[in-house]
């Protein structure tokens, strides 16, 4: 006869091993060499990607003979001065309200654009779609300094040069190409059978795109967005084309008030550009949960 060791404690409750009380056996798991090194590549790339805008911080709260000198990186005396400077002197509130008005107005029209052509050449058949694409393709290659001319002209016929509008125009065609073909390969990965059966309920093409497709493909939405939106803000070479009036260009002319060579102000400079970058990160930071989905959803693709 088998005989069970009843182990109790002192108040007399009763002993049971782990595995009777349901605790976890928690072990420590081995450290991976793999994983170590791909961490310890991502902090290198992360700390080299993060150094410049630290040093542009600590260069923009410097005075201009401590930045030149370069003896330390962090700035003795913090010059907070050197941003009411670059905000004044550089008129930045004209010109970055001037940047959030074109980069805004020409992601909207980009979007409405590209996402109605991709989702035709991802879903319609008709002649010349492969030429199409292939035209597609072929502006892309051509730098946008060689378009300048012709796009300048066609505004000249426009009566659209030194206005607004012209220059919304022609980011959002410069955008166009690009964004269509990104969007028409998320079309071109989202099932039919959910654009069948709304058809079968009745509803039409652009309520199936509007109320169906659009919402599946919000991650290449918020992909052309930032891709647009930045080339969008960075754009300087083609305000100095159309606008002759200083009040209407892009916050980039007022980065240029510090690069005199006569009297240089590297140290507002580097506040300015402090200044500029903040809408970008703003933006940045509010749609960061649909550009990773973005990113991951263009990677399986």
């Amino acid at each position: 006869m088998t005989t069970t060791k009843d182990t109790r404690t002192p108040s007399g409750a009763r002993q049971g091993s782990a595995e009777e009380v349901g605790t976890p056996d928690r072990r420590r798991r081995p450290v991976r060499l793999d994983r170590v090194g791909l961490y310890g590549l991502l902090g290198i790339a992360a700390v080299t990607a993060l150094f410049p805008l630290f040093w542009m911080l600590s260069g923009s709260l410097q005075t201009l003979p401590e930045l030149l000198a370069n003896e330390s990186f962090l700035p003795t005396d913090p010059q907070w001065g050197n941003y009411v400077t670059a905000w004044v002197q550089g008129d930045l509130g004209t010109y970055l309200r001037n940047s959030v008005i074109y980069t805004a107005c020409a992601v909207v029209g980009i979007l409405l654009v590209s996402s109605l052509a991709g989702y035709a050449l991802a879903r319609l058949d008709f002649a010349g779609k492969g030429a199409f694409t292939v035209v597609l393709l072929a502006v892309m290659i051509i730098p946008a300094p060689a378009m300048f001319l012709a796009q300048y002209k066609l505004l000249i016929s426009l009566g659209l040069t030194n206005s607004p509008v012209g220059y919304v125009l022609v980011l959002i065609t410069s955008g166009i190409p690009m964004s269509t073909l990104i969007m028409r390969s998320f079309f071109a990965g989202q099932p039919k059978d959910l654009e069948e059966a709304a058809a079968l309920d009745g509803a039409g093409p652009l309520t199936i795109f509007a109320r169906i497709i659009l919402p599946l493909a919000r991650p290449g939405l918020a992909a052309v967005a930032v891709i647009q939106g930045l080339a969008a803000w960075n754009e300087y070479l083609m305000a100095l084309v159309i606008f002759d009036d200083n009040a209407l260009m892009p916050v980039q002319r007022g980065l240029t008030a510090f690069t005199s060579a006569e009297t240089p102000q590297q140290q507002v400079l580097l506040a300015a550009t402090a200044i500029s970058i903040v809408p970008v990160v703003i933006f940045y930071l509010m749609a960061q949960r649909h550009i990773v989905q973005g990113i991951g959803a263009g990677a399986i693709k």
